[in-house]
């Protein structure tokens, strides 16, 4: 792939910064529904649930944790499921057939396990459908879908061959991402403590993956609205996928996409898209744990500047630390705990803040307080970098 720098349309960083909040809902929260804002923000990273609320929440004007719950669980317009990366997300539920189509063509991982602990093709396509017909019409928990899988192919399934958290998982749990990808399974609401999973046929009747390639091409797009410009190489790592396989993809768009130059690194737009933000960056946000922003914006040295690296990146992995965002970068981290309905929130900035910001901040605050349904109790802290205050 060329990188022709000369000629190529010209964006600053800041005029990044400023599209991508915009883009994310960052910059002005939107109007509608939890689902689109999960739609602009190409899913939202659930392993937490929590954190998924306060990501959604801080992108929809005045909602709470309860009207993410509500989409989730009641009104079905929010989906649970294995999304980028492998990883649990909120994906739109009407955006099912192009994930589904996307993930499930991806090239597949290396696989680290022994030969004699892996499913073979044959195995593997007769686990997943075994889980699709155990959750048509059923939630189930992680042990009675066990037994269920082992009823319908054999006892091989439930092996207990996957080390994980100090204990063996069953084999078929191999493919239990690859049966998300497929539509076959999702989450279920918990029962209790319990999580279980079901059938996304239970949200969207019918539905079906997405032809592969329309599903890359339609997630190529997307990516790059939200967190474009960006290469190919990220993109790749958004998806932990293989690098050369995101520079074909790229390659087969080449029509639809262009590049420009953002202070001599050159990276790709969709074709037209060269315009900066209506207005600079700004603004001050608390981004929970694995908020798509922090995970998805590149370059890691651009968002996260100097001593935001060694305090809010854990080996080069964005996403494992709350952050503070002053204008777009990271300025700083925060963390919280419950107790009752008060919330106590310790916010760390790497600088001083200006009367502005605090400002800010103090807003922020009260939104998180709102969108967690509790009282914020805020304390200004003093970040820690390298083992000294």
């Amino acid at each position: 792939m060329t990188n022709r720098s000369t000629a190529l349309p010209r964006l600053s960083w800041p005029d990044v910064w400023g599209r991508r909040l915009d883009r994310h809902a960052l910059s002005t929260p939107v109007l509608g529904r939890p689902a689109d804002a999960v739609a602009a923000m190409c899913g939202a990273h659930a392993q937490v649930l929590s954190a998924a609320e306060v990501s959604i929440g801080l992108r929809v004007a005045g909602a709470t944790r309860n009207d993410i719950r509500n989409a989730l669980w009641n009104e079905r317009s929010l989906i649970k499921t294995f999304g980028p990366r492998g990883t649990v997300h909120l994906l739109p539920t009407r955006d099912l057939p192009l994930w589904a189509g996307a993930l499930g063509a991806l090239p597949p991982s290396p696989n680290s396990m022994p030969a004699d602990a892996r499913l073979t093709p044959d195995q593997t396509d007769e686990v997943v459908a075994a889980i699709a017909e155990a959750l048509a019409d059923a939630e189930l928990t992680i042990d009675e879908l066990t037994a269920e899988v082992a009823a319908r192919t054999g006892p091989w399934a439930a092996d207990p061959v996957v080390p994980a958290f100090g204990a063996m998982w069953p084999r078929w749990r191999q493919a239990m991402h690859l049966a998300a990808h497929c539509g076959a399974l999702c989450f279920g609401p918990n029962r209790g403590r319990k999580v279980t999973y079901t059938s996304p046929q239970r949200s969207l009747p019918g539905f079906q993956p997405a032809p592969a390639p329309d599903a890359l091409a339609g997630l190529v797009r997307r990516y790059l609205h939200a967190y474009g410009p960006a290469t190919p190489q990220q993109f790749a790592q958004w998806l932990s996928a293989p690098r050369r396989w995101a520079t074909q993809l790229f390659d087969s768009l080449t029509g639809e996409l262009q590049q420009v130059d953002i202070a001599g690194t050159v990276a790709w737009i969709l074709a037209g898209d060269t315009a900066p933000a209506a207005v600079p960056p700004h603004g001050v946000r608390l981004l929970p744990y694995f908020d798509a922003y922090t995970v998805g914006c590149h370059p890691r040295e651009q968002l996260f500047p100097g001593p935001a690296a060694q305090r809010a990146l854990s080996g080069g992995q964005a996403g494992n630390f709350p952050v503070l965002l002053i204008d777009g970068t990271v300025a700083g981290i925060w963390h919280y705990h419950r107790s009752g309905r008060k919330l106590h929130i310790t916010i760390e900035p790497l600088t001083p803040l200006t009367v502005a910001e605090r400002r800010d901040l103090d807003d922020q605050v009260e939104r998180i307080g709102e969108i967690l349904e509790g009282r914020p109790q805020p304390t200004i802290g003093t970040v820690t970098i390298g083992g000294h205050a």
